[in-house]
């Protein structure tokens, strides 16, 4: 009898190669950085693609202490905005999707349909009009605009996620939670909230990301150098440093998307598990 496709050596050989080739093709960037930033100014130079000769680990400690670029104060700056992005973020979107999943209201499939549909307008529609309500608000070059917004539902998509998630749950569970005299919130925070880990740490992750590497809108909404994100300060070290030290930017970019990898890794099993159970029931 012949060997079907997925178990014959050869086949499953060549896909594997297939596979470990793609990812270096994919991964290149990411290496040619990293032995940019390992470099010398003057290695660079004369050998730009290479790896290096030596590890000059020195630009790490000099991206800190660069004159006019306060990283130590971007980086800061970041890890408030983006802790309290994840934290609206998924507290906003787990209530929102609780009440789509779990309540009947009068309209409710019309106002999902709007929620969805909003995900096919581009940023670029709305953010002359939301720079504009921030402005009469009194709230541009403040971290309000920033951090306030992921508090106001935490977006269309998230919100998609977990109401997917919290479908796949059973009712019997809520029902069990009541006749114990516990209230519709009491449900949402004691026994879903705990079941949705994997949901929730994926629309964390988003949220991580997101907000980590927001470039547009702390551009947008800030003015003052010393409110500035990481992202906006890189941009401001290239335009004055950037040709003339690449491998000292290099090292601020790497340490700038460290913390997204690492924990893209740690948290990789519920990535995939929150994407996985969610399901597309109705």
């Amino acid at each position: 009898m012949p060997k079907s496709r997925d178990t014959n050596p050869l086949f499953s050989l060549f896909l594997h190669s297939l596979v470990i080739a793609l990812a270096l093709v994919f991964l290149t960037p990411l290496f040619w950085s990293l032995f940019t930033a390992f470099k010398t100014n003057s290695e660079f130079s004369q050998s730009p693609i290479a790896p290096p000769q030596t590890w000059y680990w020195q630009n790490f400690v000099e991206a800190f202490t660069v004159r006019d670029y306060a990283f130590p104060l971007y980086v800061l700056n970041t890890v408030v905005i983006t802790q309290f992005c994840v934290i609206g973020t998924v507290l906003s979107s787990s209530l929102v999707a609780y009440g789509f999943a779990r309540f009947d209201f009068p309209g409710k499939k019309i106002l999902f349909a709007i929620l969805i549909s909003t995900m096919l307008l581009p940023g670029q529609v709305t953010m002359i009009p939301v720079f504009l309500i921030w402005k009469n608000l009194g709230l541009v070059d403040t971290l309000f605009p920033l951090i306030l917004p992921p508090f106001l539902g935490g977006g269309a998509f998230n919100i998609f996620l977990l109401r997917q998630f919290y479908m796949s749950l059973p009712r019997s569970l809520d029902e069990a939670a009541m006749i114990d005299g516990c209230s519709p919130f009491g449900i949402w925070w004691r026994i879903l909230m705990p079941l949705s880990k994997p949901a929730l740490i994926t629309v964390g992750l988003f949220a991580f990301t997101g907000a980590w590497e927001d470039f547009m809108g702390p551009l947008i909404y800030l003015q003052d150098t010393r409110r500035y994100t990481v992202s906006v300060g890189l941009q401001l070290f290239n335009d004055e440093y950037g040709s003339s030290n690449l491998p000292l930017l290099m090292a601020s970019s790497l340490m700038h998307i460290l913390p997204v990898i690492i924990l893209f890794l740690i948290a990789q099993k519920y990535f995939v598990r929150g994407i996985a159970t969610s399901g597309l029931k109705d």
